[in-house]
């Protein structure tokens, strides 16, 4: 028997909207456009870390805010979560490369 505990799979309210939040996610960081998206959060100096200020410069779209927004709070909370686990996938010389966004500071 496995001790670890899998995540209930939560039903998605606006499945419109929030397939367009992760999509612009998905794109972001795909292998053709990750170095360019991170070199955009370092001109503006966003941290990777903060989804809603890295939103809010509009550097995963202009669209993608009012779409996220749109979102009932729990979608928001899975969209949040895809991010910050999409950041993680980095590839590892990427993530030295960026380390400033990546550092806890």
């Amino acid at each position: 028997m496995s001790t670890l505990k899998e995540q209930p799979i939560l039903p998605i309210a606006d499945p419109q909207a929030f397939g367009a939040v992760k999509t612009a996610i998905e794109t972001s960081f795909s292998a053709e456009k990750v170095r360019g998206f991170l070199q955009s959060l370092e001109r503006r100096r966003a941290r990777i870390r903060e989804f809603e200020d890295v939103l809010g410069k509009g550097l995963l779209g202009p669209q993608t805010a009012g779409e996220y927004k749109r979102l009932p709070d729990g979608d928001q909370g899975q969209i949040r979560e895809f991010y910050l686990a999409s950041l993680e996938k980095v590839a590892p010389e990427l993530r030295k490369q960026f380390f400033r966004l990546y550092a806890y500071y």
